[in-house]
This record gives C-alpha cells, structure tokens and sequence, in this order.
C-alpha cells in the first residue's frame, strides 16, 4: 500500500511520519506515537472516548483521517495537563466532583468539555448536556459529570 507523508503538532510536538491513507487518526496517535490515553472505544463514533481536539475543536479521532490532520494541531488528553502535578481545571473537576467510575469515557468527556467550555465559558445543564451528547457514558454517571463540567466552569471563570 502507498503511504502518504504528513506533518501534524500534537501536543506542542511537530511529528513528520507516512501513513496509509486509509490509517484512523485514532491509530496513528496510538500506534505511531504512543498517545495511547486517546482510547478506542466503539471504532464507529458512537461512544465519543476517542476525542481529541483538533486545531481547538473537538473531533471523535475514530472519524478522522491521519491524513486530514496533516498541517494541523491536535491536542490529545496526554497533552492537556502541563505535566503531572498540573492538571487542567476540567480533569480537576471531574475527580473533585467524583464525575468518573470506570474511567473509560473519561477522555473523551474531558476533551469535549474542553471544547464546549472554550465556547460557552458559563453553560447551562441542558446546554452541558447536549455539549456533551456525542459521548457515552457506560457506567451511567451523567449527574456527576455534569456536576464537574458545572465546578469546571466555574473554576475557569465563567460559571457563577
């Protein structure tokens, strides 16, 4: 098979690397780089655990080519804290407000959140959850989620 060059920023790294043009941005991030919390959940893009952000915005990373990242920025949940002892106020918020169980979705929500926060700084609860409506929860904790998408919120100035 043919592979195809591309350039693409994650997490502040500029990586040059060939894929097959059929090759998932999921994969590539797993497999070629090692950004292995950007999980697989469904490989439909269904479930919403695989979210990234690219170029700000949130994608499910199992719908996206890595050749339509090529020239672009994603930012992966390996890349939103500034190192281990400094989380971002989302990924705060959702251990204070107890908004993950298993932890599978946690990604994803963190990522979307991330998103619908840089969009609408104080949203409401039924703005939250249809913010966040493309990512399921397994374990059903919607109520704590949205909790600590609210304390997020907050914590980042918007929210009063």
């Amino acid at each position: 098979m043919t592979h195809v060059p591309i350039s693409v920023t994650v997490d502040g790294t500029v990586y040059d690397g060939e894929v097959e043009p059929r090759t998932l941005l999921v994969h590539w991030l797993r497999d070629s780089l090692g950004r292995v919390g950007t999980v697989v959940g469904c490989d439909t893009s269904s479930c919403g655990a695989c979210t990234v952000l690219l170029d700000g915005r949130s994608v499910k990373s199992c719908s996206v080519l890595a050749v339509q990242a090529d020239g672009h920025s994603i930012t992966t949940i390996q890349g939103l804290a500034e190192g281990e002892d400094n989380w971002h106020p989302v990924q705060t918020a959702l251990k204070e407000c107890h908004g993950l169980q298993c932890g599978y979705c946690t990604p994803g929500m963190v990522m979307s959140t991330v998103d619908l926060l840089s969009e609408n700084p104080n949203p409401t609860e039924e703005e939250i959850r249809e913010g966040l409506h493309g990512n399921l929860c397994r374990c059903t904790g919607y109520h704590n989620i949205v909790k600590s998408v609210q304390h997020a919120a907050e914590a980042m100035g918007g929210a009063k």
